[in-house]
C-alpha cells in the first residue's frame, strides 16, 4: 500500500497535461472573445448599410392628368424627404464605457 501511495504522489504526468489544458483553453477563450466582438461589429456595418440601402429607395411616384370628350382628371404627385439617419455612416458605435450619453 505504502509503494502505491508514494507511486502516486512522485506521479506528475496528470499535472502536466492538466496545466497545458489550461493555457491553451485560456487562449482560446481570449481569442473567441477577440473574434465575437469583431464579429458583432461587422454585423452592426452591415445591418447599418441594408437599413441605409432602404432609406435611400426612392417612394416619390408621380401621374399626369388625363382630358379628353368632355372629362378631366388631375394628376397627383408626392415627393420623399431624406429621413433622419438615411446616410452611410450615421450609426456608429459608442466606445464610451462610463455610461454617460452625450
Amino acid at each position: 500500500m505504502s509503494q502505491l501511495i508514494s507511486a502516486l504522489y512522485r506521479d506528475e504526468a496528470g499535472f502536466i497535461v492538466s496545466a497545458e489544458l489550461v493555457l491553451v483553453s485560456t487562449i482560446a477563450v481570449l481569442a473567441m472573445i477577440v473574434g465575437l466582438s469583431e464579429v458583432a461589429l461587422n454585423v452592426n456595418n452591415e445591418l447599418e448599410d441594408v437599413g441605409s440601402s432602404y432609406g435611400k429607395m426612392s417612394q416619390a411616384y408621380q401621374y399626369q392628368g388625363l382630358s379628353g370628350h368632355n372629362a378631366c382628371w388631375g394628376g397627383s404627385s408626392w415627393y420623399e424627404v431624406i429621413d433622419f439617419c438615411d446616410e452611410d455612416g450615421d450609426i456608429v458605435p459608442n466606445n464610451d464605457v462610463s455610461g454617460e450619453r452625450r
